[in-house]
């Protein structure tokens, strides 16, 4: 009876051993599997308004988000800076479309304001623009830490013409199938905007500087696709995925057609 005993309880301990091996070599499988991306799950989903007149649509309003803990991307004396937002809202009255309004009175020389965001506060780095349009063909470089990036287009050109703005006479051109590409050295190239076609208007580079102060560039660019909107977008270098240089944080439409 001894011997049968310890026999069965040395089988047991094997048996155990056996098991215990193979979880260990489930744990440690599981341990190799690849690591969810960092950068993916760091983002945030942004909100951003204009210091703008937003339409009612029945009770909803795009102004109704707007609080005091919103941040404000605003100008002073040549420089910027993120702030906490300081505005007031009216309302208003549309006789293009008959809709009631609210208006966004910023106090500051707001480019933005941003809200659900968690950007820390103070002066940015920028970079002063030399043009603000890139057309089909064209590149546009600029230093930024210690790299140089490249802005580059593409597209087709249907026509172009010389205009008289408030700037003094510029070229304008009717495009279609609009792509734009950064890029930064000998990297490859980012794809961050298409359009397919444009009304009387033109993509159109309004920012560029380290909003998210992560030492690279972020970009906002003016987008509008009709002469009856104003589209802006937001780019963050900070919500980029593996391999990219930026990624659209944020956009606004606001519509003024009758």
């Amino acid at each position: 009876m001894i011997v049968i005993i310890s026999c069965k309880d040395k089988s047991q301990e094997t048996k155990n051993k056996g098991v215990q091996h193979r979880n260990e070599v489930q744990s440690d499988k599981k341990s190799a599997d690849p690591k969810p991306d960092l950068v993916e799950e760091k983002n945030e989903t942004l909100e951003i308004l204009l210091p703008k007149e937003y339409r009612d649509f029945g009770k909803e309003n795009d102004v109704n988000g707007l609080t005091n803990k919103w941040l404000d991307l605003y100008q002073k004396n040549g420089k910027y800076y993120v702030g906490k937002a300081d505005y007031t809202i009216s309302r208003g009255y549309s006789e293009c479309s008959g809709d009631s309004t609210r208006i966004i009175n910023s106090k500051n020389m707001s480019l933005l304001l941003i809200g659900n965001s968690r950007l820390a506060q103070g002066e940015i780095e920028t970079v002063k623009l030399v043009k603000n349009k890139i057309w089909p063909k064209e590149k546009l470089k600029f230093g930024f830490g210690h790299k140089e990036y490249t802005l580059r287009a593409e597209g087709k050109v249907l026509s172009s013409e010389k205009v008289h703005t408030d700037n003094g006479e510029e070229l304008y051109q009717n495009v279609k199938d609009y792509k734009l590409y950064l890029s930064a050295n000998n990297s490859s190239e980012t794809l961050f905007l298409e359009e397919e076609s444009f009304n009387d208007t033109f993509v159109e580079l309004l920012f560029i500087g380290d909003i998210d102060r992560d030492g690279k560039p972020d970009f906002i660019f003016g987008a509008n696709r009709d002469y009856e909107e104003e589209r802006v977008i937001l780019y963050l270098s900070s919500q980029a995925k593996k391999g990219k240089l930026i990624k659209k944080a944020a956009e606004i439409a606001i519509q003024f057609d009758c």
